[in-house]
């Protein structure tokens, strides 16, 4: 009997526990009940109006969020014909029209056939306290996880209820996380002394910025008590403390990001410049190839093959520009560059006309205007580190690539036989000729193959801004900065040097400014350069030796 006692009490909690998560979560709309409040929402009386939108968010009902925001935004409406309620969007000088309760297209319509459903101030407040509350139960994670964000914006009694009921039934944790911390910010502005204590506490080991303003709120508001008041005081300055760490490892990553990038630029040059001694002034426009490349191969996929692949067209754009840019760079040392060896000064001045050659030819081409390249879905977006620190996916995917691309010219060029005579021909290249190495070939390949990873970061470049013929020129001093800092002809160089350019920059900007701060970085490379000429890391060689 006792046991049958325990469980009769048992059962009876969970039913009470049950009904109190029932009685918490919004209930369905049945279908001629939403239909009704809608169709109240014509209604010339603002007394209906604002009964049915009461209404309307107490139903539970996602369909309603859309016919509230309508109604808030001036676009629902009521045809003149059967006064039926409808979300209009302008088309011009007509309206395309759907109906409000289903969402069935109706077409277009004049102008003349439709009636704007007015909204004053109060219907406002009620359309927003309704939406906060349809929103925090939708049956859309995201909705749910929005709503809760913006919850902490919107501190009335009201809204503490919402919250407490929708913590109550909430099962995302990650959603429950944020409805905590927006209730507590709730908290904070209209509970009692001892509940924005409490909520002060639990505020003060976030690392959003936004708390930080409402902390910083809470001291300047003088209706807090003193003790309010230090206490928001000190889990601000807390707030703070972190943020700077927060923001120094951000700045820390974004030169990384720009270093990558600068990596890329350089790495070609590196090779022409470095290996070569050849100054190449065209090597910006190498990249600019690469990056049309990436253009003309999206609008392949666009164009011809089903948008489901579409997310491969940068894979294939990376070997298409590699073999774009290296045979323009075959042929360029092919047809200009092997008769102007040893003659630096008339080599730059050839490859500086033949960039201009190549920016007029892609204009002629392609206009003038940027080409947008777009993102594919999975270099889209980003994730929080920490305290609102993003990290987008195409500039990780961007420091993996430049990696990759390091690594593998780094093996072709230390265990391959093309690697020895590279480094042959680089360290003496009468002894290299006279051991029968083809110097002649050698050059060729050498130089394609630099302008080659040229177009590679062409492909990289065209992913974080838009593809224009001048695109090569915005990196081409800070590539040469980069090889002569880290050692000509040095891979590790080229890779110290880069991380070190793009770190320095970013750190000196929030002080100096963007111009400025590249001023102060060029004078350091000069001033470094009159102490060890040969950079970071120099070759060894008879040849790198005079």
């Amino acid at each position: 009997m006792i046991r049958v006692a325990r469980y009769r009490r048992l059962l009876a909690m969970l039913a009470l526990l049950v009904g109190v998560f029932v009685a918490a979560a919004p209930r369905p709309a049945a279908a001629d009940e939403y239909a009704d409040l809608v169709h109240k929402l014509g209604s010339d009386s603002f007394d209906d109006k604002e009964a049915a939108i009461k209404a309307l968010g107490g139903l539970g009902d996602d369909r309603a969020i859309k016919v509230l925001q309508a109604l808030n935004d001036g676009n629902l409406m009521t045809t003149t014909e059967g006064n039926n309620v409808v979300i209009a969007s302008p088309a011009g000088d007509d309206y395309n029209i759907v109906d409000a309760v289903d969402g069935k297209p109706l077409g277009k319509v004049d102008s003349d056939k439709v009636n704007s459903i007015i909204a004053n101030d109060q219907l406002r407040s009620d359309i927003q306290d309704a939406l906060s509350g349809l929103q925090i139960f939708s049956k859309d994670p995201k909705v749910r996880l929005q709503a809760a964000l913006d919850a902490a914006g919107n501190a009335t009694p009201k809204m503490v209820g919402e919250l407490s009921r929708a913590i109550a039934v909430e099962t995302n944790p990650d959603i429950k996380e944020a409805m905590l911390k927006s209730l507590a910010a709730v908290y904070l502005k209209v509970g009692t002394v001892a509940q924005k204590l409490q909520a002060i506490k639990e505020l003060s080991d976030s690392m959003a910025p936004s708390v930080d303003n409402m902390l910083r709120a809470a001291v300047d508001n003088t209706s807090n008590s003193k003790e309010v008041r230090d206490a928001a005081l000190a889990a601000a300055e807390s707030i703070e403390g972190r943020l700077k760490y927060v923001a120094v490892g951000a700045n820390l990553v974004e030169g990384i990001s720009l270093g990558s990038v600068l990596l890329l630029a350089a790495i070609g040059l590196a090779i022409t410049f470095g290996l070569m001694g050849v100054i190449n002034m065209a090597h910006g426009e190498m990249m600019m190839l690469g990056a049309y490349t990436t253009y003309v191969v999206q609008e392949a996929f666009v164009n011809y093959l089903p948008p489901s692949v579409f997310g491969l067209y940068l894979i294939v754009s990376i070997p298409a520009a590699f073999l774009v840019a290296g045979g323009v760079g075959v042929l360029l040392e092919r047809s200009v560059i092997r008769f102007l060896y040893g003659r630096p000064l008339e080599t730059l001045l050839a490859t500086w006309g033949i960039s201009l050659v190549l920016q007029q030819a892609v204009r002629t081409i392609f206009g003038a205007p940027n080409k947008a390249v777009a993102n594919p879905a999975w270099m889209t977006g980003g994730f929080n580190v920490i305290g609102g620190f993003t990290i987008t996916w195409n500039r990780l995917y961007i420091v993996v690539f430049c990696f990759l691309v390091l690594g593998t010219l780094a093996l072709v060029l230390a265990r391959t036989s093309y690697g020895l005579y590279v480094r042959a021909v680089t360290q003496n290249r009468p002894i290299a000729s006279v051991m029968g190495i083809p110097t002649a070939r050698i050059d060729a390949l050498t130089f394609g193959l630099g302008s080659g990873i040229a177009g590679m970061a062409g492909v990289a470049l065209s992913q974080i801004g838009n593809v224009s013929p001048n695109l090569g020129t915005i990196y081409i001093v800070d590539s040469f900065l980069v090889v002569v800092l880290g050692g000509v002809g040095s891979l590790m160089g080229t890779l110290v040097g880069a991380m070190g350019l793009g770190i320095v920059n970013i750190m000196l900007e929030p002080f100096a400014g963007a111009v400025l701060g590249k001023v102060v970085v060029l004078v350091a490379v000069i001033l470094f350069i009159q102490k060890r000429p040969r950079g970071l890391f120099a070759l060894k060689g008879r040849a790198a030796e005079t």
